[in-house]
């Protein structure tokens, strides 16, 4: 039986804002299939670590392979960037990335929002795009608001119009920035029951959550970031039941109060 690929692979990743050190030095992998959940406190790096992984923000070091495939750069530094822009474009548009406050333009339906990437970017046939961006408003439980724009809809139908945009592109993985973190606890539970039923699918995700329950109930794998290095990972059952790092002890029982 072959082993699943490794869709993305970070190693020793560097990341500082002028003198603020965000990523330490991080390693990840995420497996064809696999859900991994980043987790920790607020400054621990997961949001940026995300964007590094995405090439939405150029890390100083380190080396990030998609695929297989290495990132080239070009570059040291505060000067490091990628040497070719065709290959982030694929890698980017083979990464979709929904982010915590849902970036749905305006102007534009649900329906158009969710058809414009694989129309403008991947340059699939318009019909074709149309059959799939109904089927994926369908499948996050908004097919009836295709011809809705996002100011009619609520923050968790609007975040479910970003899933749909996202799954449009048939990524290789989806990476989830703080899904539900702006939404009310009600909606809330719209956005979880979607990304459960993606996990379900065996879908690749990494998602960066302050959502312990959603960590443990949708990951294979979980870390936990302590001042942009890995703290602690492993199973959810061994993170959340048998903690061994003192911070992360803290850090559950501080979530759990909350």
């Amino acid at each position: 039986m072959n082993k699943p690929e490794i869709v993305i692979s970070i190693k020793n990743l560097h990341k500082s804002f002028g003198d603020l050190n965000v990523l330490n030095g991080v390693n990840i992998s995420a497996k064809q299939g696999e859900v991994i959940s980043l987790i920790g406190s607020s400054g621990s790096g997961k949001s940026t670590l995300l964007r590094c992984a995405n090439l939405l923000e150029n890390s100083q070091q380190g080396e990030i392979f998609f695929a297989g495939e290495e990132i080239k750069w070009v570059g040291s530094g505060e000067d490091r960037r990628p040497a070719n822009t065709n290959q982030v474009r694929l890698m980017r548009t083979n990464l979709s990335m929904v982010f915590q406050q849902f970036n749905l333009w305006s102007h534009m339906t649900v329906l158009q929002n969710v058809m414009e990437a694989p129309l403008s970017v991947l340059g699939i046939e318009k019909e074709k795009v149309e059959i799939n961006a109904h089927d994926y408003l369908k499948k996050v439980g908004i097919g009836e608001k295709w011809n809705s724009y996002p100011s009619e809809l609520s923050g968790g139908q609007q975040q479910r119009a970003a899933i749909a945009r996202a799954l449009c592109m048939e990524p290789s993985a989806l990476l989830f920035d703080e899904p539900t973190s702006a939404l009310d606890p009600e909606l809330e539970q719209e956005v979880i029951k979607v990304i459960k039923d993606l996990a379900k699918e065996g879908r690749t995700m990494i998602i960066v959550t302050h959502d312990m329950k959603l960590a443990a109930d949708v990951s294979d794998h979980v870390i936990f970031l302590h001042k942009g290095l890995v703290e602690e990972e492993g199973s959810p059952n061994s993170l959340f039941k048998s903690p061994k790092s003192e911070r992360l002890q803290k850090f559950l029982s501080s979530t759990r109060a909350a």
